[in-house]
């Protein structure tokens, strides 16, 4: 444990470029260079992450502290993969708000929403090379796509119809649902590692410890929300916060990218707690601070008490909110995993669940296209006109109200991103400083 904790530290530090990046410094970290766990248990530790809500890089490093140390390992290596994400957004959003809309930081902002653009396609396009192996999966996606952008059906309903209809194909033998393979064959390949393949994790499936679990982990998530709805109630803005992220933390299924979906669209269009171009500015803190990338939703729940703060200084309540919102986003994650971990250590090699998770991967490529064309209208057009036909909705954008420099600057990301290959970080810098430069030249 003394070795794991700098170790652990380490990986947090370098999170950056949300979960694709994050998973990748892992598997650098403990599967390559230290050789704790084996390339089989890491991924299926991933593909099992993935199926859970919330975000999947964070319970990934608290399942592998699980199995190396049991639950003290699991909170070390989940607690310090947010610790440092949790400083970081908390100091930008008080320097958002108190000097957001100065010049200077505002070209800043205005340069790092279009490098997002283009993170967000970036990953439609990562996710999906990996994720859509046939027409019945690519049919699933542009269903998915669909259902959230014309129909405007709700996103868990999405991804609970998606993992059934993997579940049902694989159990049925059709090949398109075919779990991924992830660690097929594999007998410690690349080893010897501290866990191999054959290793037994140090906690086994006993009912009694899961509903140990289940009460512990149960309190500490909820017993801070009801005291807040019992005390403020359920309309305000803390009552809010508290129930709306504790409801994400259970329904947001398929990764931070798809998450963030629904997030955005409920803070912005349902409860009015910030504009759409906040939201993007949220992202881009996330993108460019160490650590999960549903940090954002700090931002969100810093901002929503920030503007309806009641009897606390704006400030005060701000602070209040958004570690509110971290509590109520994270502790769920302890506990999935610690209740879970067991039991899925048991269903290593279970195809219906494999194909369950191809499934809901290949929606959550649909649901991830719908972010980014939602944030592409709200980040290239300053109006946008609404309009529905039948079942349908559709923002329509304002073609006269199309932003050139914002334009300019998405399209200078991705070149950046896809043909001369920078990293996340750099291309969110760049991004900054050219925002920052058409501030100052009066553009923007």
């Amino acid at each position: 444990m003394g070795q794991a904790v700098p170790v652990w530290a380490r990986v947090a530090a370098l999170s950056f470029g949300g979960p694709a990046g994050q998973i990748a410094v892992m598997h650098r970290v403990l599967v390559e260079e230290r050789r704790w766990i084996s390339e089989a248990r890491f991924l299926h530790a991933l593909n099992f992450c993935t199926l859970l809500p919330g975000p999947e890089a964070q319970q990934l490093a608290t399942y592998v502290g699980w199995l190396m140390h049991g639950a003290r390992g699991g909170l070390v290596a989940g607690g310090l993969f947010v610790l440092p994400g949790l400083v970081a957004i908390m100091a930008l959003s008080w320097i958002y708000v108190l000097y957001g809309q100065v010049g200077p930081v505002a070209g800043l902002f205005f340069g790092l929403k279009a490098a997002v653009l283009a993170v967000v396609a970036e990953a439609v396009l990562r996710i999906g090379r990996r994720a859509l192996r046939g027409p019945a999966l690519v049919g699933l996606a542009a269903a998915a796509f669909a259902a959230l952008f014309l129909l405007d059906v709700p996103f868990p309903l999405v991804v609970l119809a998606a993992g059934i209809v993997g579940y049902l194909g694989a159990r049925t033998g059709l090949m398109a649902f075919r779990g991924g393979g992830h660690g097929d064959g594999g007998h410690d390949a690349g080893g010897p590692y501290l866990l191999g393949d054959a290793a037994t994790p140090r906690e086994r499936v006993a009912p009694g410890r899961t509903l140990r679990v289940v009460a512990l982990w149960a309190a500490v998530w909820l017993v801070p929300v009801a005291a807040i709805l019992l005390v403020l109630g359920p309309g305000d803005v803390f009552g809010q916060i508290a129930l709306f992220f504790s409801k994400m933390a259970m329904v947001t299924f398929g990764g931070a990218y798809a998450v963030l979906s629904y997030v955005a669209q409920q803070a912005v269009e349902h409860y009015g707690w910030l504009k759409p171009g906040e939201m993007l500015d949220g992202l881009g803190m996330a993108e460019t601070t160490p650590g999960p990338l549903i940090m954002v939703t700090q931002f969100v729940g810093f901002l929503a008490a920030y503007r309806a703060p009641g009897a606390l200084p704006p400030l005060v309540a701000g602070t209040l909110g958004g570690l509110l919102t971290t509590w109520v986003t994270f502790a769920p994650c302890f506990l999935w995993i610690f209740a879970g971990a067991p039991y899925v250590e048991r269903l290593r090699g279970n195809r219906a669940l494999a194909g369950a998770l191809a499934a809901i991967t290949a929606a959550v490529v649909g649901v991830i296209l719908n972010l980014a064309v939602w944030f592409a209208l709200h980040t290239l057009f300053r109006a946008l006109h609404p309009v529905r036909l039948g079942p349908l909705r559709l923002d329509v954008p304002v073609w006269s109200s199309l932003d050139p420099y914002a334009l300019a600057l998405a399209l200078a990301a991705m070149l950046a991103l896809f043909r001369l290959r920078l990293g996340v970080p750099t291309v969110l810098a760049g991004c900054a400083a050219g925002g920052l430069a058409l501030h100052v030249l009066g553009l923007v």
